[in-house]
């Protein structure tokens, strides 16, 4: 597959927590950094999501906000 996002990480999953109807998936970057990302419970059981599952983290975003104290 072929996608114009530009932002791709691979990863690996460390944690899928899972509430009422959306799931926040924990992912470890291949250079150890972490991100998470929240998407329904549907499409963790559609991808087949679960612990050390290979997955490629896409960033597309209009927006980045950045702040200091």
């Amino acid at each position: 597959m072929r996608l114009s996002t530009r932002n791709q990480l691979d990863g690996t999953v460390v944690s899928v927590t899972r509430g009422e109807a959306m799931a926040v998936v924990r992912v470890r970057l291949t250079g150890g950094d972490e991100i998470t990302s929240s998407i329904t419970r549907d499409a963790v059981d559609d991808l087949g999501l679960a612990e050390g599952s290979t997955v490629k983290v896409l960033i597309k975003s209009t927006e980045v906000t950045l702040g200091i104290e």
